[in-house]
Formats: C-alpha cells, structure tokens, sequence
C-alpha cells in the first residue's frame, strides 16, 4: 500500500472486496496519509468504484467529488483525483476494486495503467487465494460439527490405513482424543491380533470397492460390560482418485437385548401353547415305560427265572429303554427350543431340528392335516437350532391355525428341504390353506399385524421369525394367493462340509483305553453319582459326593484324582465355585474338570460361565456319551 501510494504519490490507496449483494464493498486495507485505517464498508452506489468495479477501470484526473456528488467519502477527505481498477478471480468476475486517490490532480499514462493493472490482477488472485481458504476452514468446521453431531462413532480412513477424520463419538468410543487418533492406525491403538484383523479386512474392502455390513461384540473399558456393535463400511474415491473407506458404528446392545426377550417370550408362548401337546406324547411313552418296570420287578422278585422267560424279559428291557430315549428326546427337544442360548452359532443339522419342532407340535398335526415330507439331504446351516426350531414351530403353528375347519383328510402340511448349489439350503413350509390377499401378504412381516381375532395373536410370530432368520444370515420368501394356499420359504447359508465334520468328530465316541484313573463326581443326586459309577466302574475309579464343600474337604485332606466331572447347579456351593477354588488351588486340575448340566442356568449363573471354554455334558446322558466325555477329561 505504501509502494503504491510513493509510486503514484497519491495520498489514499484502498483495496475493497466486493460484497454478496454486489452493492458495497468492504475496505480490506484503507492507507490514508500515511498510515492505516479501520476496514469500512463502503456503499457503492454513485461512486467511482462503481465505475471501476463494471468497466474494469475508472481514471478521473480532477474533479473528482463534483463528477460523484453523491460519494460523500470524496467530498469528506477532499479528494481530487481518482484512478481505480477492478479485481477478478479466474473466470473474469469482478470480485473487488484497487482505487488510488488523491488531494491534487491525478494524471496517469499507459505506464500508469498497465502498473495499476498488474497491482490490480496480483490482489485480485489473494483475494481468491483468502476467499477459497475460507471458504475452506467453514466448509471443514461445517463438516467436522456435522460430524459430531452424529451420535454413532465415525471414522473417515485413507489408503493408508490411517485416519484422516473421527467424531466426536469415536473417540470417546477409543477413549482417545482427536489429536491422538488423527493420522494413526488401527496398529497404534488395538491389540497385534486385533489390528492385523482389522487391517486385513480393510484391505480387502479398498480391493474389492465393495461394502460390508457385520456385527462384533467389543468390551466397555470403564466397565467392562460387552456392547454388541454393528459397523458399515464403505469405500469411496475423490475426484483426483484418490480412495477413502468411512466406517460408521452402532451399538445395538439394548435393541438385541429386547429381541432376545420378546423371541424368548414367543417361544414360551408357544410352548404354551403347545403344551397338551407334549405331555400327551410323554404319556404315551411313559404309561409302558411304568407298566414294563412293574413286570420286571415282579419277575426279578422270583427265586428263579427259567431260560424260557428270559427272552420275554430281553424285550421288556429293550421297549422300556425305548420309551425312555422317546421321552428323552422330546425333553430334549423341549429343552432346546425353550432356552434362551441365544449367542451360540453353529453347524445345525436342519433334519434334526425339524424333528424336534414336529415333536412340539405333532399332536396339533395329528388332528388338523396331514403332513407330507419332502426331505432331501442337505447340508449342515450356520445358526442356532433352538431358534431355527421357533421359526419352523411358528410357521407350522399358523398354517394348522389357518385352516377354516379340522379337516385332516383334507388339510395338507408339507415340508421340503433341498440345496440351492454349495452355499445355500431351503426349508419350505406349505399348506393348502386360504392363502392371503396381496395386501395381507405385503404387512405380515410388519410388527403387530395380524389377521386373528383379538386376544389370539400378537402380531409379533412372523416378524421375530424374520428376525431369526435374517441373524442367520437367511432370508424368508413367502408366495401365497387367495384359495391357493402358502408356502413360506427360508433360505440359509449352509456351513462348510470341514466344520459339519469337526463337529461330528467332537461328538463320536471315544473308546476307553489305557490306565485306570480317579474320576471326582459332584451331583445332588445320589442315584445320579451310582449310576456313573456302574457304568465307568469297569475302566475307572470314580468317587462320588453330593455337595462342593465335601469334594473341597477330601482334597484338601491329601485325596488325588485325575479328572473332575460336577454339575453346575447345587446347593449352597456351585460348580462355578468349585471351579474358581480349583484355579487357585490346582490349577492343573481346573483345566480337567468337566460340567454337567440340564441345560438350564441362572443368569448370573451363565455370566460366571462366560469364560469356561469347554463343552458340557447334557443330561439325561447314554453311556457312550458319558465314556467319551470323562476320556477327554483325562486327555
């Protein structure tokens, strides 16, 4: 400013920068006299600078504040002379003005000229230069408050793996601030194995450009509660091509939560429902069962039994044990559909959880409709069999209540599997029912529609089944029209052929070889404890008693024993207990005992288990099952 005005030997230089309502401009340096003044805003109405602003230049010699009477700003600083030019930014816009003033006459050649011209284009370009580097800093305070008002962490990652953007969340998800996290990596801040995870399915992403949506359990450091998280992640490339993946995290803890419950309460509701049912079919079994037992008690109760009854006596033994395994089974299968094992993925071999929901519901069947099978081989899906079974006992559940009337011999259920090539398996349920209407079929999935009166039904059946089965990683297809009757149609991945085997070779019995050794048997029941003695008496020593203290007194005293086999729940000390003092104590020990269980555990029971690796013995148990479990024990 001060060159300009020693070269022209003006008195006044200003550089205004031209307003959004392009009717003023705001000085943004004002040298007058020798020294600077405080930017103003300057209307431009009737001014020079106006002028100068839409002809590009502005030269008035003399006279200057009687040519623009109306510039009061002229007449106040007694100017004379005036020589303007105006700023533009690339594409030619006026964006300002450079003016020279002057108390006396302001004469200027081409030199003048093409000098204030050069003047004129250099601050036009810092002046761009300080707009875009605004423009800039708001757009990135826009985005970086848009971003922290977003409730669920965020991260922006570049090619590098590093972040180059995280909310606010995000942070206070890591526990880390911005500063720490901003040009770091996953390796700066998680575990080795941990980060090499992430790392690696990140890269895969920037290959594959393709977005991927799964779900982790993460652990909270200030309480070490563990939140269940869904993370999206996306990648995307600026215009010079440069690629970027964004990640957005949602904890889902509560709302799996309350899907646990309500698939709990629908699955209680339906074994309620059922419940005639089943004890109907454990009667059937059982009135036998109680009726062989009296027979043979009778007959063992003689002196002598001759050659001729023993083959009788062979069958009532084989029948008895028969009617068992029924009851057995359908507990079993009660048991499984009923517990809220919620979190156990798996290999789940379809045909046997197809038997289990016929089991539930087999009674209804027998009365409404009669059930077709159409089941091929197919392979083993990854799920969870108590709530595939919910799934298949609803879906039977309303074609039986959707028939109009008890008509058996004409009322048709029929299931069907079959394999969709190597990666998918189908499960269909169809009946010849009333079909649904188009808009019927297009809100079934919808919580609480239902078609039923009020009182019988909820509404919630079919949206939980969805629910299931897309947790799945499945789908449900539905076809279904007016008079024609339903078939719904579960899609699911099927698990690897190497898995099914493994699972398999986990529950195959193990021959019981080499030494004998000392087994501590800790259960309630004393007649559970002589039973397991009777049965491993042959290869095994086995020490049977009835609480955790008593077990604790006789190791205590010096007693040794190779394997430990306890059921979880006792009285007054459980197995969780047990095992605690064992890890203080014996840890070698620890590592070899075994839990029984009948499937049904206190919640904080099943906390307390959280981190017990090993497999558990269900009860009611067969005699191989029980040798193959207490062999690996010894293992």
């Amino acid at each position: 400013m001060e060159q300009l005005s020693a070269v022209y030997g003006a008195s006044c230089v200003l550089v205004g920068e031209l307003l959004p309502e392009r009717d003023s401009i705001r000085t943004l340096a004002f040298y007058l006299n020798g020294s600077l003044q405080r930017g103003v805003v300057y209307s431009l109405s009737g001014t020079p600078c106006d002028e100068a602003i839409r002809k590009s230049v502005c030269h008035c010699p003399d006279g200057v504040a009687e040519r623009y009477p109306e510039d009061e700003m002229l007449t106040k600083l007694s100017m004379r002379g005036y020589l303007g030019a105006a700023l533009k930014d690339g594409n030619g816009n006026a964006i300002g003005v450079l003016a020279i003033l002057h108390h006396q006459p302001l004469e200027a050649g081409p030199l003048e000229h093409a000098l204030l011209a050069a003047f004129a284009a250099r601050a036009g370009a810092e002046l761009e230069r300080i707009r875009a580097q605004e423009e800039l800093e708001r757009t990135r305070d826009f985005l970086r408050n848009t971003l922290n008002a977003v409730p669920d962490p965020l991260f922006v990652m570049d090619r590098a793996h590093r972040w180059v953007m995280v909310n606010r969340a995000f942070c206070e998800f890591l526990g880390r601030t911005e500063q720490e996290l901003l040009g770091s990596s996953a390796r700066d801040v998680f575990p080795a194995r941990e980060a090499e995870a992430f790392w690696e399915q990140d890269e895969q992403l920037f290959t594959s450009g393709q977005p991927v949506e799964y779900q982790r359990v993460f652990e909270d450091g200030k309480d070490g509660s563990r939140r269940t998280t869904i993370i999206k992640k996306a990648v995307f490339t600026e215009p010079g091509g440069s690629a970027f993946l964004i990640a957005v995290f949602r904890d889902i803890t509560d709302r799996k939560r309350l899907e646990t419950q309500l698939q709990l309460a629908d699955r209680l509701s339906s074994i309620g429902t059922l419940a005639a049912g089943v004890v109907h079919e454990i009667n059937n079994p059982l009135a036998y069962v109680c009726s062989n037992l009296s027979f043979l008690e009778k007959s063992l109760a003689q002196p002598a039994i001759s050659a001729e009854e023993l083959p009788e006596l062979r069958e009532v033994l084989a029948e008895t044990q028969e009617g068992i395994q029924r009851v057995r089974s359908i507990a079993q299968g009660v048991k499984s559909f009923a517990r809220a094992d919620e979190n156990h993925t798996g290999p789940v071999e379809v045909h046997r959880a197809i038997d289990g929901a016929l089991r539930l519901v087999r009674k209804e069947l027998q009365y409404r409709a009669q059930l077709e099978r159409a089941l091929e081989p197919v392979p083993a899906i990854l799920g969870n069999e108590g709530r595939l079974g919910q799934v298949l006992v609803n879906l039977l559940v309303n074609a039986l209540q959707a028939f109009p009337q008890n008509d058996p011999a004409r009322n048709r259920v029929r299931l069907a599997t079959r394999s969709e090539g190597k990666d998918s398996v189908i499960i269909e349920v169809e009946d010849n029912g009333p079909g649904m209407t188009p808009e019927v079929r297009q809100h079934i999935f919808d919580p609480f529609f239902t078609t039923k009166p009020a009182g019988e039904g909820t509404g919630l059946g079919l949206a939980i089944c969805q629910s299931i089965i897309q947790s799945m990683g499945g789908r449900i297809e539905v076809e279904s029209a007016l008079g024609r009757g339903s078939v719904f149609r579960l899609v699911l991945p099927a698990t690897q052929a190497r898995e099914r085997a493994e699972s398999h070779a986990r529950q195959a019995p193990v021959e019981s070889k080499g030494p004998r050794r000392r087994l501590l048997l800790i259960d309630a029941e004393p007649a559970v404890g002589t039973s397991v003695r009777r049965l491993l008496q042959e290869a095994h020593e086995v020490h049977s008693v009835q609480d955790v203290s008593m077990a604790l007194h006789l190791l205590s005293r010096g007693e040794r024993y190779d394997a430990v086999l306890c059921d979880v729940v006792l009285p007054r000390m459980s197995g969780v207990d047990l095992l605690r003092e064992l890890e203080q104590r014996e840890p070698g020990l620890a590592r070899r005992t075994g839990f029984m269980s009948s499937g049904t555990f206190s919640t904080p029971t099943r906390e307390l288990l959280g981190s017990y690796s090993g497999e558990f013995l269900e009860k009611p148990f067969e005699p191989e099952r029980l040798r193959s479990f207490v062999q690996r024990l010894f293992a």
